[in-house]
């Protein structure tokens, strides 16, 4: 297997309930390498571009408005299908539906205050890395 990048984000939810430490503690027990991490805050105008997929769906207005709320915290990963290996430490999408252990279900409130991003596939984490790190970001 070949290393990949990823990209997440702590949401302001689990930054706002001081989270910020056992989720990165969840991942690096995962063993990704952190590339680039940064405590920002989305304009509205970066959080309509950076969920522009999801503009048509009736939740976009509620996740630009959650999105805003407060102070973020946005990573570039890498380790062996770090996509995938992700997807699995992050839980399901719903926490009711998370498997034990996962960072949604020990952190996540509901499927809208999820805790957590990541990438769904090596073309989107490309993308989101884009949007947020440069080339001489990531370490």
């Amino acid at each position: 297997m070949k290393l990949e990048r990823t990209f997440s984000i702590i949401k302001p939810d689990a930054v706002a309930a001081g989270r910020i430490g056992a989720i990165l503690a969840s991942i690096q027990e995962a063993e990704f390498k952190i590339l680039g991490l940064r405590l920002t805050r989305l304009s509205e105008a970066q959080a309509r571009g950076f969920y522009a997929v999801h503009s048509q769906k009736p939740f976009f207005e509620g996740l630009v408005k959650f999105m805003t709320e407060g102070p973020i915290v946005v990573m570039a990963l890498e380790r062996e299908d770090a996509v995938a290996r992700l997807r699995e430490v992050m839980g399901a999408t719903n926490p009711a539906n998370a498997a034990e252990g996962t960072i949604r279900k020990r952190f996540a409130t509901n499927i809208e205050r999820n805790a957590i991003h990541g990438s769904d596939a090596p073309e989107t984490a490309a993308a989101e890395l884009a949007f947020f790190f440069t080339t001489a970001d990531l370490i």
